[in-house]
């Protein structure tokens, strides 16, 4: 059997590129029926903050950032509303966001206060000690709440499910630099997860990947979007990607350069799921919010 070729040294060092770069969660992004309706959802029962809106009639949409601090240093919410667009399809693989509080009772007590769906009341995971909820948001999102003491980042996590876990680490490892942070199997439950980040959990956000036993494949529906990383180079980030998408599949949606009219340079490209991460430049991100 012939040797496998060996890496030219100009793909070994490009690979070596993802841990030396900074990156950091910028924002999630997704779409939702009704714009005013659910920031006063997020404000009032997560006590999130607007941080920013646009309405953009040339193209029918307007959307609003929101979070639990400035966009420099926090990852937020980037919500969509498509004019005339009311419902979406959530799919069967978007798992949830997760919120960190220090008293997920009390929080549940807020929401249920003011009309929020609870479909997991509080109390501590099966076999464990963290004490969850889950809730609802009024597009049918789940957002879970994890009790947590004293956080730099509240919005804590982005769950997608997936239907090869070890590729999917493999992948953001390679590909975004992202480290394995935890990997915690539930036979009796029947998945496994990964936590994978760039800092550890109760530090920063971190996107858990979830493998159900058995289950290759998950429709994305047309609701959730993409997640934005930052970067200090988006060329070099391509070539990173286009080089790791060769190996363990998915694809660039978008070539490297700067957004017409806005001059941020981004990259766009799907995993071997097919969920989208946008990579932007960090000092055009930076200009961008001033």
């Amino acid at each position: 059997m012939a040797e496998a070729a060996p890496v030219a040294a100009s793909d070994a060092e490009l690979l070596e590129w993802p841990k030396k770069d900074k990156h950091r969660f910028l924002h999630a992004v997704y779409r939702v029926g009704d714009l005013d309706r659910t920031i006063k959802f997020y404000t009032e029962c997560f006590g999130m903050k607007v941080l920013r809106q646009r309405d953009i009639p040339e193209e029918k949409y307007s959307n609003a950032f929101l979070g639990f601090g400035p966009e420099e240093s926090h990852f937020v919410v980037e919500l969509t509303y498509n004019y005339g667009v009311t419902s979406y399809d959530i799919g069967t693989g978007f798992g949830h966001f997760a919120i960190a509080t220090p008293d997920v009772y009390k929080l549940v007590e807020d929401i249920r206060a003011k009309g929020g769906n609870i479909t997991r009341e509080p109390g501590p995971v099966k076999g464990g000690q963290s004490v969850i909820a889950f809730v609802k948001d009024p597009d049918g999102y789940t957002f879970e709440l994890i009790q947590r003491g004293s956080t730099p980042e509240p919005l804590c996590q982005v769950m997608l499910r997936v239907g090869d876990l070890d590729r999917a680490i493999k992948f953001y490892d390679k590909a975004l630099g992202m480290r394995l942070l935890k990997k915690v199997d539930r036979p009796e439950q029947k998945y496994t997860i990964a936590m994978m980040g760039y800092a550890e959990e109760h530090e920063t956000t971190v996107l858990e990947l979830t493998y159900n036993y058995g289950v290759t494949e998950y429709t994305k529906g047309n609701a959730y979007a993409q997640i934005a990383i930052s970067t200090d180079d988006v060329y070099k980030s391509a070539e990173v990607v286009n080089l790791v998408t060769q190996e363990l599949g998915g694809k660039i949606t978008r070539q490297a350069g700067p957004i017409p009219g806005l001059n941020t340079k981004i990259t766009s490209f799907l995993d071997p799921d097919g969920w989208k991460t946008v990579l932007v430049d960090n000092e055009d991100f930076l200009k961008e919010l001033h």
